[in-house]
């Protein structure tokens, strides 16, 4: 019998049925498939081609062009403003 002091765990009354029938019947709760259902393989070559892609782009720019891409980004950070609050009359 369950203890009567202990917090509600359920608030949806379908997964508290649920439980309850679990509980009930001693049926083990069904497992989940070990992974996340990715290929590793894939993974993998995501995950090596998003390493190199920003310093391969970098390679490929001069100076002058790293600059002015660094100049807009900071005219595009300085030119955001905090909209003002409006008093409420």
């Amino acid at each position: 019998m369950p203890d009567r002091s202990r917090k509600r765990r359920h608030v949806d009354l379908n997964s508290l049925a649920a439980s309850i029938v679990n509980d009930s019947t001693d049926e083990d709760k069904p497992t989940e498939p070990a992974g996340d259902g990715k290929d590793p393989a894939a993974v993998a070559l995501g995950r090596r081609g998003g390493l190199k892609g920003g310093r391969a782009r970098a390679d490929k720019l001069t100076p002058e062009q790293r600059s002015e891409i660094a100049r807009r980004a900071a005219a595009s950070r300085w030119a955001k403003k905090a909209e003002p609050v409006e008093k409420r009359a």
